[in-house]
Formats: structure tokens, C-alpha cells, sequence
């Protein structure tokens, strides 16, 4: 685990004066509400949709119903929808999605409880990860917020490399 996860992200945007906006389903708010715990943040965060219903991720964030009844709310496919949408909504440099099953209920053999995809998005492309969780449903989702946050450190310091 990524000690002072929000400030290391928020660092990094600053860095290459990027924006960054998220989309969240499982977390709730988590994430931003995470990053907008360090002050200037507004510097680089434009803001998040949380989008938990099936109708609010076609309506604001432009995923397909298609993609959403043939791979449900939780899948890569979606999460890429998610991510293109939500930095497309708020014209961000970089887009951020998180997907998942918080549990208690909701889990299936092939996705379980902390079952999660997360996205990003930038005008190069559209990378996802995977992560699956083994706590209860606060747990799950502060587990989730912090591995989305280290997936986009961890982009950011790679892409810097280059």
C-alpha cells in the first residue's frame, strides 16, 4: 500500500498539468472524496460522477446499453466506457472509473464479492486492472479506492518514463 496515496496523485498531475476527473460506481464518492481532502486539489481535479444504475452510466457517462446487458456493470468493457465517458463529460486530461461488487450480496461464481475493474482513459488510450477484494463491503470499497489510486499513480510515474 501507497502511504499519502491522494498527494503523491495529485503531485504527479500537477507535474504535467493534467486534469483529472473520475467516475465511480461501488466507491461511492470515495475516491473524490479522497483526493479533495488535500488542499489544491482543485488545481487538478474537475470533479466525479458517481454513476451506480445502469441508466445514470448511459446518461452521463455515454456507456453503451449493449455493452451493459452483455457484460453487466462490472467488466472490463465496461470500465473502458466508463473511463472514455467520464473524460469526455468533463474534458479531463485523464479519466478515472471504478466498477465493482461491494458485497455483501451481489456475488456470482465468476464475480465475486470485491469483484472490481478500474479504468483510466487519456487521448493515447484506455488501460484496465483487475483487482478482487476479500473484506467486508466498507472494506471492499475503501480497498478498491486505494488500488484505483495506485493504478493512477503508478500510470503517471510510468508515463513520465517515457
Amino acid at each position: 500500500m501507497i502511504e499519502d496515496i491522494e498527494v503523491k496523485v495529485g503531485q504527479e498531475l500537477r507535474k504535467r498539468g493534467w486534469r483529472l476527473a473520475i467516475a465511480e460506481s461501488c466507491t461511492g464518492g470515495l475516491i473524490g472524496h479522497r483526493i479533495t481532502n488535500i488542499s489544491g486539489s482543485s488545481t487538478y481535479y474537475l470533479g466525479s460522477i458517481i454513476a451506480y444504475s445502469y441508466r445514470a452510466k448511459v446518461r452521463l457517462l455515454g456507456v453503451s446499453w449493449d455493452t451493459l446487458e452483455e457484460h453487466g456493470a462490472v467488466s472490463e468493457e465496461t470500465i473502458k466506457e466508463m473511463a472514455v465517458g467520464i473524460r469526455h463529460a468533463l474534458a479531463a486530461d485523464i479519466g478515472l472509473a471504478v466498477s465493482g461488487i461491494a458485497g455483501p450480496t451481489g456475488g456470482t461464481p465468476t464475480k465475486p464479492v470485491g469483484y472490481t475493474w478500474i479504468g483510466l482513459s487519456t487521448p493515447e488510450g484506455v488501460w484496465t486492472l483487475q483487482h478482487t477484494a476479500g473484506g467486508n463491503r466498507i472494506e471492499n470499497k475503501q480497498e478498491a479506492s486505494q488500488v484505483a489510486l495506485e493504478f493512477l499513480y503508478n500510470f503517471l510515474v510510468e508515463d513520465g518514463k517515457d
